[in-house]
């Protein structure tokens, strides 16, 4: 893969034909073995590690910051002083899987306009002192860099996380089986925020078929080719969502007492069902074999000619399982209960969706969680959340 991404960008091709030793790791550009004097004039050899923003999978775009990071000591001048026109953070940061040990910074007026730019300057700095000492010594080696076929679950690199730095707070998600039962307007917008993370499998559980009302209800648009196939929603959503991560997995059946031990292996499951005895029957076989799950809920009424009504979020966890029969309706009703209306909107399933995957990034402390709540409910009509909560 790297090797493709290199020979198809002429910047990183250049550093790699001018024999720079170029590696690619997830969304990072190494170069390794840059020459450079420690505090006691040794020479020593370093990596820049630059973050790598691409357009799509072949093609880099311009570096979107100036500021470079360095495995290695603080370069120094031929004095053993370090090089002040460069300094900018000296402390040990964890990029995804890489710890580096400081960053520089050195910003041209302009910034630089491409990877060979912002590598050879950076470069040319730390290498100058050793090669006043030395001037056998480079970092031109023509080292071939074996391609480590960057393992990932995704099918392109997620540069969105290298850019922010939070790849290794993304790790807290890393083989995690997660399933999603009820594929309606707010299952498919989880499964739209949950497959933009490194889980290691989505399991997809729902046996209806994606008709056109479910389009107007679900993330993106599709064509009239897709709902004239009359898909499974299973099968139309993960044709779209394996093209970002390569582990989603349909099972285009309703889940029932004679089948809910396929849930067994997951890790973690979002319930996002409209038949109250179904949603019994899954809950109680959760919490029997001890797995987290939430469940959502959205009601919506017609009052006067506008919609008013309450979206629902529920954490249950192993710990905290007590107050399911306060919140969670397991009993199927003709239209008494707050959350049987069958009127759906995208903006209010993509709401749910979203205090769902906020609150299951909470329990994995992929975000802070100072509140604890195991029941959220957001009334529409007055835009005011209730929270329920241990107190502590």
């Amino acid at each position: 893969m790297q090797q493709k991404l290199i020979s198809r960008n002429e910047d990183l091709k250049r550093l790699r034909d001018e024999g720079y030793e170029v590696e690619i790791c997830g969304g990072y550009l190494l170069i390794h073995h840059i020459p450079y004097l420690n505090s006691e004039k040794n020479i020593c050899f370093g990596t820049l590690v630059s973050t790598l923003t691409l357009r799509d999978s072949n093609t880099v775009a311009k570096p979107d910051n100036h500021v470079i990071h360095f495995i290695g000591d603080n370069p120094c001048e031929i004095d053993g002083n370090p090089i002040s026109a460069i300094q900018h953070n000296n402390s040990n940061s964890q990029l995804g899987e890489i710890v580096v040990n400081r960053s520089f910074s050195n910003k041209p007026p302009d910034g630089y306009s491409n990877y060979y730019e912002k590598v050879k300057r950076y470069a040319d700095i730390i290498s100058s002192p050793p090669k006043s000492l030395d001037p056998t010594v480079t970092e031109k080696t023509f080292k071939p860099v074996i391609d480590k076929d960057y393992e990932t679950v995704f099918n392109y690199i997620d540069t969105n996380s290298s850019r922010s730095a939070i790849e290794n707070i993304n790790f807290k998600f890393q083989g995690l089986k997660i399933a999603i039962i009820g594929l309606g307007g707010t299952g498919s917008y989880i499964l739209d925020f949950v497959a933009k993370t490194p889980v290691a499998e989505i399991h997809l559980f729902d046996g209806d078929d994606f008709d056109q009302h479910n389009a107007f209800r679900s993330p993106g648009a599709a064509s009239i080719e897709d709902l004239e196939k009359h898909y499974k929603k299973t099968d139309y959503l993960t044709n779209i969502y394996s093209n970002m991560h390569r582990k989603v997995i349909p099972h285009g059946y309703y889940i029932d007492d004679t089948n809910v031990d396929a849930l067994r292996e997951m890790n973690f499951v979002f319930l996002s069902v409209d038949k109250n005895s179904v949603r019994k029957i899954i809950v109680d076989y959760l919490i029997n074999i001890e797995i987290p799950f939430i469940d959502v809920g959205l009601g919506l009424t017609e009052v006067d000619g506008k919609l008013g009504g309450l979206v629902r979020t529920t954490t249950v966890t192993k710990e905290r399982s007590s107050h399911v029969s306060s919140f969670i309706p397991v009993v199927d009703s003709e239209g008494d209960d707050a959350y049987s209306s069958n009127i759906q909107i995208a903006d209010l399933n993509a709401l749910n969706a979203c205090f769902a995957v906020i609150r299951w990034k909470q329990f994995c402390d992929f975000y802070t969680d100072f509140g604890k709540e195991y029941n959220t409910v957001f009334s529409i009509d007055t835009t005011i959340i209730n929270h329920s909560r241990d107190e502590t």
